[in-house]
């Protein structure tokens, strides 16, 4: 699990104005909330957690005031168009307490020769400590053939870590790739259409010798 350090400042101003200000500034505006606490709103160094997010179920010290708050990510806003970080809802958490996460799943190993992996299934709800959160879930395709599915059940879970959706979910499925069918030769289909026409040429031109005459 990834531990990153932010130092914060609390923020009184709020509002769309206060925030396109921040946003200006190279920061995120942010909220703080959980265990029964007022929300503390906060800004954060927008390099740093830019870093910070990269990093799926990151721990975060939040630091504000002189105090440490533990958090993790609940909530990102980004602009639809540059993907660029708008806010950021942070939940406080304790040693020892569990949480119910999403954590994306990596395929690793290599399939039999001449097969390819599809993975059917991108992430996982999982229930873990929220200070020893998993970066991600792996699945294993080493050495498998054609046909073959993994399922949940098959995901490598870490110590501590409780899976939360149905284990007959589908993850992987092991196949051959598909091979396009050759088309066919231009010069074959000319000469193919050439004949099919000839009779119907010759067919006119009695016609039209009949009418004349």
């Amino acid at each position: 699990m990834t531990e990153v350090k932010l130092a914060a400042v609390a923020r009184t101003e709020f509002g769309k104005g206060a925030a396109r200000r921040i946003r200006r500034a190279h920061q995120v505006p942010a909220v703080l909330y959980g265990h029964g606490a007022a929300p503390l709103h906060i800004t954060l160094p927008g390099h740093e957690t830019m870093m910070a997010l990269k990093h799926a179920n990151a721990l975060l010290t939040i630091q504000v005031d002189g105090t440490d708050h533990l958090a993790i990510v609940k909530d990102i806003q980004r602009d639809a168009v540059r993907s660029v970080i708008e806010h950021v809802d942070l939940l406080t958490v304790v040693k020892g307490e569990k949480v119910t996460v999403v954590v994306p799943i990596r395929v690793v190993g290599e399939s039999a020769p001449g097969t390819i992996h599809l993975l059917e299934t991108q992430s996982a709800h999982i229930e873990a400590e929220a200070t020893n959160l998993p970066d991600h879930l792996e699945v294993s395709v080493e050495g498998l053939v054609a046909g073959v599915t993994l399922r949940a059940a098959d995901l490598q879970m870490p110590a501590g870590v409780i899976f939360l959706g149905d284990p007959d979910d589908v993850i992987v499925a092991i196949s051959v790739p598909q091979t396009e069918e050759p088309e066919e030769d231009e010069a074959g289909e000319a000469g193919e259409a050439g004949e099919a026409g000839e009779p119907t040429e010759a067919v006119l031109g009695a016609d039209a010798s009949d009418e004349e005459a």
